[in-house]
């Protein structure tokens, strides 16, 4: 009898806030998933390149999520503090790195997502695979994503070239996927960015390889809609890029074409169509944690906001 009437406590509680919250239904059932977070980096994406481009996957997403492509990157618009702004949700003046010899990182002070999450909740599983060895690995001083996380792999795509590299930490996120149990991802892509430097232009091969980008995302898209405990998990998905570019293929300035981005966000929990407010780089990183029910701390400085989820 005691056990009945704690269960009927329960619900009683439970339809109490629903109606005290407006709550549908569908957000009721939301609420026992388990939130988790695929966030994909494809560096130097021009967005109105990529909206020329036949990119399935992206398109599908952004259509059942919420998409623009005016969203703005930091200054200098190349990939040190580009990524360092994404993946820790703080401006350069903050995480010290201006360039890309990341002199003056502030890592410590200042880590990126996952190392927070490690920190706050080690107990959810953090995954990073990266081609773009100063991210994941440094000689001097620290790398962008710690060693805290717990499955880091770095590739170099100037060793094994970019379209493999970008191919091959593809599949080792599929396999985290599914032989395991991740909370919290992190895949970059690095072909696109090189592909436009070395042929100097925005070009047919650049779209190539902005098309190439959208099929591993297809397939990261895949992997996770396909695990066997998928219908109990709340994914959002979030992918955005460090910087945009010139007609030339080259960046670092502070014109609209090298500094405006895009940022996409779907799942259940996202709030369709395009994001109402400005969005910026440094939000990735926030949108990500609060999505994953860690409470922002003042004390961390983060200068980006949630946006698009509920």
């Amino acid at each position: 009898m005691i056990q009945y009437r704690s269960k009927l406590s329960c619900l009683i509680l439970l339809i109490w806030a629903s109606a005290c919250t407006e709550l549908t239904p569908e957000q009721v059932a939301q609420h026992s998933l388990t939130p988790k977070v695929l966030v994909i980096g494809i560096d130097g994406i021009r967005p109105d390149v990529l909206m020329d481009v036949n990119t399935p996957n992206l398109d599908k997403l952004a259509e059942e999520g919420s998409f623009t492509s005016h969203a703005m990157t930091g200054y200098p618009s190349v990939s040190g503090p580009g990524w360092s702004s994404m993946l820790i949700g703080v401006w350069p003046e903050k995480h010290g790195v201006t360039d890309n010899s990341f002199e003056g990182e502030r890592y410590d002070d200042f880590p990126d997502f996952l190392t927070r999450i490690e920190q706050i909740r080690p107990e959810l599983s953090t995954f990073a695979v990266a081609d773009w060895v100063p991210l994941g690995r440094s000689d001097q001083g620290r790398p962008t994503i710690s060693d805290a996380v717990d499955v880091k792999h770095v590739l170099d795509g100037y060793e094994v070239g970019w379209a493999e590299a970008d191919a091959r930490s593809v599949q080792l996120a599929v396999q985290q996927l599914e032989g395991s149990d991740p909370d919290a991802l992190f895949v970059y892509l690095g072909n696109p960015d090189e592909v436009s430097h070395e042929h100097s232009s925005i070009g047919s091969e650049y779209r190539g390889a902005i098309a190439l980008a959208d099929e591993h995302v297809g397939i990261l898209v895949e992997a996770i809609r396909t695990r066997a405990t998928y219908g109990e998990e709340d994914w959002l998905i979030l992918s955005s890029t460090d910087h945009g570019r010139r007609s030339d293929g080259g960046h670092g300035g502070d014109t609209e074409e090298e500094r405006t981005i895009y940022f996409l966000a779907n799942g259940p929990s996202v709030i369709t169509g395009t994001p109402p407010d400005s969005i910026f780089i440094v939000d990735v990183a926030v949108t990500a944690l609060t999505h994953l029910g860690i409470q922002i701390d003042p004390s961390w400085q983060l200068d980006g906001k949630p946006v698009g989820i509920r």
